[in-house]
């Protein structure tokens, strides 16, 4: 790679041979791709986050219920 003056062409998959405005339209599309991908993620995670907070919120509220039973079978 070192002394290539090809290498940024080759680790982005571009033609080493063609004009600059098919070269500069190819790294706007890989580009445009990457963003979709990074806000799919994005809203993948959101929900992701959202159902471990329900998760969690649930299991805090069946904590809380076995707790308000055990104490009333010790006080019976």
């Amino acid at each position: 790679m070192k002394g290539d003056p090809y290498w940024f062409f080759k680790k982005w998959g571009i033609p080493e041979e063609g004009s600059i405005e098919d070269r500069y339209d190819l790294l706007e599309k890989k580009y445009s791709d990457l963003l979709l991908d990074v806000k799919r993620l994005e809203e993948e995670n959101i929900e992701t986050s959202n159902v471990l907070y329900e998760i969690m919120n649930s299991l805090e509220a069946i904590d809380r219920r076995i707790d308000i039973l055990f104490e009333k079978s010790i006080g019976d």
